[in-house]
């Protein structure tokens, strides 16, 4: 077992950043760790490297206490902001890190893993955000550490950037690392994770494959275009419908209508829909993207908790 956490809690007055959290991370996953704002990604990473403390239950790394794991150079970390010193250039910040880790890399071979080879004469200060996300990675991999830990490591990064650093990132998880990352790029997560964990309100809702997690939130895509113009109000009501929306189609040929609807039971709905006397054109039936299932399944979390109160 790579990280252990046990019913772990974090309060801040009031509020549970983390509420009775339990999960296990296993060597050579690629994890990625899913919320909205405010469901605990954060302080969830900050109780696993050691820099907040749990107020209930245990974080384990590597059978050791974070603080342990890290000094023993088993994690490498990729923070969102931070930790990067202004009147040094990136090579001498690579080479201190280095300098740092039980068991370093050369410093030639971090900066063009990271691909900042090109920009290892400049200063710190002067670099762009996605130059700065790339030298905060290049910190996390200095050394030959067991688990790398990122916290939304693409923010400011270009599309070609981000697709070369998660190239680099599988080839991390293909030699028996384990990577576990929070983003909000939910197509990265899709493309790229093992396993997907879903926070909400400090507990997890969601554990599995991207596929299993889709399948979690219960409904499928429906969509099709309409000639003219048609009431609403027959297509809301619709059975088994959860969302739905209805926007010009833009045709060429004239007026016209997409609709594109969420359905808990595709079938029954698309039967339903003839009935009405409506005949779709182009219409498909697909399951829902890992974005519109995070937000079902939160959206499903939320209603019931406003249910309950």
């Amino acid at each position: 077992m790579v990280v252990g956490f046990d019913q772990v809690s974090k309060i801040y007055g009031n509020v549970r950043a983390v509420d009775g959290l339990s999960l296990r991370l296993h060597p050579g996953e690629t994890v990625a760790l899913l919320g909205p704002n405010g469901a605990g990604k954060s302080t969830t990473l900050d109780l696993l490297l050691g820099l907040k403390h749990a107020d209930a239950g245990t974080v384990s790394v590597f059978g050791l206490s974070p603080r342990e794991a890290i000094v023993a150079g088993r994690v490498g970390a990729m923070l969102q902001s931070g930790g990067l010193m202004d009147e040094v250039t990136v090579q001498e910040l690579v080479k201190l890190a280095c300098e740092l880790h039980p068991k370093p890399y050369r410093v030639t071979d971090v900066l063009a893993r990271a691909g900042i080879s090109q920009i290892a004469g400049r200063k710190v200060n002067k670099l762009s955000g996605g130059q700065a996300q790339r030298v905060r990675f290049a910190l996390a991999t200095a050394g030959d550490s067991d688990l790398i830990v990122l916290d939304e490591p693409t923010t400011g990064m270009d599309v070609s950037a981000r697709q070369a650093f998660w190239a680099t990132m599988r080839e991390q998880a293909d030699q028996g690392r384990t990577v576990l990352f929070a983003t909000h790029y939910l197509e990265e997560a899709d493309a790229v994770a093992d396993r997907v964990l879903v926070l909400h309100r400090g507990r997890l809702l969601a554990d599995g494959t991207a596929a299993e997690i889709k399948a979690k939130a219960g409904a499928r895509r429906i969509s099709f275009d309409l000639e003219g113009e048609i009431d609403e109000a027959p297509l809301r009501a619709l059975p088994f419908l959860t969302a739905v929306t209805v926007s010009k189609s833009g045709s060429a040929a004239g007026s016209g209508q997409t609709v594109r609807m969420q359905s808990s039971d595709a079938d029954a709905t698309v039967h339903a829909l003839y009935g009405l006397g409506v005949y779709p054109r182009n219409l498909e039936v697909a399951g829902l993207g890992l974005e519109q299932a995070f937000v079902a399944i939160t959206e499903a979390e939320e209603a019931k908790e406003v249910t309950q109160s």
